[in-house]
């Protein structure tokens, strides 16, 4: 990254491991509070260390703005305590900031009226996505971006591709970039395919490699069991590719609507190559799908990522909540 050119402060790591689940515990952060004497505080989680944020917040009456990846279909499993503190958090709260539609529809949830809600949208750099020279060479029909864990659905891919090959009478190219525990496996069945799927795996890809790598697919496949957005989906629209993505990732109907730049599909292998083979055989079809997915991701920048924190900060300020905030208590 380059050099901050701001006040900032790192705070020591401090974390503990519940099931799997990192929890950040590091009251230090009160302590970077009273140095920074902060206007607004933005909250990114209620890990204990956001949470003395937020009590820092409250006592002094400085106006506290949550901001979420969340959306409200990936919280509806949470415990009541879970939503209790939510609840008593977003009461006590001048502004919300969430990354997707989904997440300001969790906000409302809780009674948060629409007009206090704002937008940083989860984004990549879509410049360094586009203008990427054509790679030398056949394309591959599919590529598969991520961690090669069965949540991920790397398998399925796989199976897709297969799919697909029967449907179009060819044999299918997928490229794999990533790694992970299901790589060993993947590759093996991949070699049982080997006659209709010709399958690569590039391994772990640095940042820099990604937009030659996309460049060098047609059809980006995102067959992920969960995921609360999923910005590898905002590199591959970037990149001008069509998507096809399961319905349990939050970019399903915002930044991938169905029919215009992609497909929104449930986990049915079958289901998925009907639409890869329509958008393989019809040249036309890719054409319009790949413009649409360049025209829909331009609004998921930095600069509107950054803008939205500001006009929160903004809209809390200036709405009077500074002393709001403690009368709730």
């Amino acid at each position: 990254m380059p050099p901050f050119e701001f006040d900032h402060c790192f705070l020591r790591e401090r974390i503990s491991t519940v099931k799997g689940r990192y929890i950040h515990n590091n009251p230090d952060v009160i302590l970077a509070l009273k140095r920074f004497a902060p206007d607004v505080i933005v909250n990114d989680g209620l890990n204990p260390t956001q949470m003395y944020a937020f009590a820092y917040a409250w006592f002094k009456g400085v106006p506290h703005i949550p901001l979420t990846d969340g959306t409200y279909q990936s919280e509806l499993r949470l415990s009541r305590v879970h939503k209790l503190v939510r609840r008593m958090v977003y009461a006590r709260s001048a502004a919300f900031l969430s990354a997707s539609i989904g997440g300001q529809e969790l906000f409302e949830s809780y009674g948060v009226p629409a007009e206090r809600c704002f937008k940083s949208y989860l984004c990549t750099d879509n410049d360094a996505y586009q203008g990427v020279p054509e790679p030398a060479g056949e394309k591959f029909d599919f590529i598969f971006s991520g961690r090669m864990v069965p949540e991920k659905g790397p398998m399925f891919a796989l199976e897709v591709a297969q799919a697909t090959a029967r449907r179009l009478g060819r044999r299918t190219r997928i490229l794999f970039a990533g790694s992970g525990s299901e790589e060993a496996q993947v590759k093996a069945a991949a070699a049982q395919m080997s006659a209709s799927v010709d399958a690569h795996f590039h391994g772990f890809a640095m940042q820099r490699e990604l937009p030659m790598l996309y460049r060098s697919a047609r059809i980006f496949l995102f067959p992920t069991h969960a995921d609360v957005w999923g910005v590898v989906a905002n590199e591959a629209c970037a990149s001008g590719l069509p998507v096809i993505v399961t319905p349990h990732a939050g970019v399903a109907g915002e930044l991938v609507i169905d029919g215009e730049n992609g497909h929104v599909c449930a986990l049915e292998a079958e289901l998925w190559a009907e639409h890869a083979a329509a958008l393989l055989s019809r040249p036309d079809k890719w054409e319009r799908y790949s413009q649409r997915s360049l025209a829909l991701v331009k609004k998921y920048s930095f600069d509107n990522a950054a803008q939205g924190v500001v006009d929160a900060c903004r809209f809390a300020l200036a709405s009077g909540e500074r002393g709001k905030i403690r009368e709730a208590a």
